[in-house]
């Protein structure tokens, strides 16, 4: 029994999903993407806050589509002990749970590792939470923006003279997402040695900690303690944000010795290339500041679409601050399938963003949009759950199921 229709580099793969808002969603809304069948679970009634979170049209989240795409829709409540046994009905015919519930919520339920593995030794149960399933604050609540104070990027983020800025999207709960579909194939490869599940911790914090780069060690053996700089980089140049004749934002990396160079031919400013304040990498990184200045002087007497087209031909990398509107219109996102306008009965669902990575051979694809909630209660319950007519009504009338 699968929703998918493609054969996805993770068809075969059943997902059970457990959890609301993005950590978990976002992780579930990628292994959809490259071919596992995914079940969420959502509680009767609301369903997961995310079908109204964001911008809202005609009582839906236009973000629901997406985070929920390819998934089937199960109705159940898990605080109640028959909607946990058909959990861990549904549990024994997976090969993945994938929750992001508070640590020590499953247990409570009935529906830990332990339990599960008693019934389906090579499931595997990836957890995603704030600060993680151990440790002395793992049964603290932790919502993403908490993951990415603690795990630095907030610290690094913005401009010097500012308070700590967040980055403009949920960076904390996307990286944990990623981390945790990383995770997960790693056990799948790891199970077909071994014949064995595990569990799969992935915190927050630590997932933006990991992206830190050397920021730890810069301060313990050199004492550079790495904060908030802006637009630029420091040490590296030029590297920052320029603006165009017609008020564009162009960022330029010209900070390789060969790219400078360029640069400066493309600027029609070849003796800028042996001057003694920027003839290498760190007289550059010195005297950033004035050849900052130098570039927007020339940036700013031409067109971005100039700019463009000159810096290409000369080999710097470069390229327009883009918003939503240039993401749509952009011939190279058109080209390679990134901005999708999936259809539904009601119409057009999109647009939304693409799959990411390609794959040659077993390409992903969204064969449907987020669904109605409990949409497919009643099919996935007797298919996989043993749920004949007699309990569904049972469940039914008892507000345990919905659909």
């Amino acid at each position: 029994m699968t929703s998918q229709t493609f054969a996805g580099p993770l068809s075969g793969v059943r997902v059970l999903e457990l959890g609301s808002f993005i950590a978990g969603p976002f992780a579930g809304q990628l292994l959809a993407d490259y071919g596992a069948e995914v079940i969420k679970l959502e509680p009767p009634g609301g369903g997961d806050p995310m079908r109204r979170w964001g911008v809202v049209k005609d009582g839906q989240s236009l973000w629901w589509p997406a985070i929920a795409r390819n998934k089937r829709s199960v109705a159940l409540d898990l605080r109640h002990a028959d909607g946990q046994a058909v959990a861990r009905a549904l549990a024994a015919e997976c090969d993945v749970v994938l929750e992001n519930f508070r640590p020590g919520t499953l247990d409570k339920w009935g529906l830990g590792y332990e339990a599960l593995a008693a019934v389906n030794p090579g499931i595997i149960v990836v957890h995603v939470s704030g600060l993680g399933q151990t440790g002395p604050r793992s049964r603290e609540a932790g919502f993403g923006s908490i993951g990415e104070a603690m795990g630095g990027i907030r610290f690094t983020t913005g401009d010097p003279g500012s308070r700590p800025a967040r980055t403009g999207v949920s960076i904390g709960d996307s990286l944990a997402a990623l981390f945790a579909v990383v995770g997960t194939s790693t056990a799948l490869v790891e199970r077909a040695r071994s014949g064995r599940g595990q569990e799969v911790d992935v915190a927050i914090y630590e997932a933006v900690a990991a992206l830190m780069e050397s920021t730890m060690v810069d301060y313990e053996r050199a004492g550079v303690l790495r904060t908030r700089t802006g637009s630029v980089l420091p040490g590296v140049a030029p590297s920052n944000v320029y603006t165009s004749a017609d008020g564009a934002e162009i960022a330029i990396a010209g900070n390789a010795d060969a790219v400078y160079r360029r640069l400066c031919q493309a600027m029609g400013r070849p003796e800028l290339a042996d001057d003694p304040r920027f003839d290498n990498h760190e007289a550059r990184g010195r005297n950033s500041a004035i050849l900052d200045d130098e570039i927007e002087r020339w940036t700013g007497s031409r067109t971005a679409e100039e700019l463009l087209g000159v810096l290409a031909e000369h080999g710097v990398p470069a390229g327009r601050i883009y918003t939503a509107p240039d993401m749509l219109t952009d011939l190279h996102y058109a080209a390679r399938d990134m901005v999708l306008r999936p259809k539904t009965a009601d119409g057009e669902a999109g647009p939304m963003a693409g799959i990411v990575p390609k794959f040659s051979r077993t390409p992903g694809e969204v064969s449907s949009v987020g669904p109605r909630l409990g949409e497919h209660t009643r099919a996935v319950l007797g298919a996989l759950a043993g749920v004949d007519d007699e309990r569904w009504a049972e469940l039914l009338r008892r507000g345990i199921v919905a659909g």
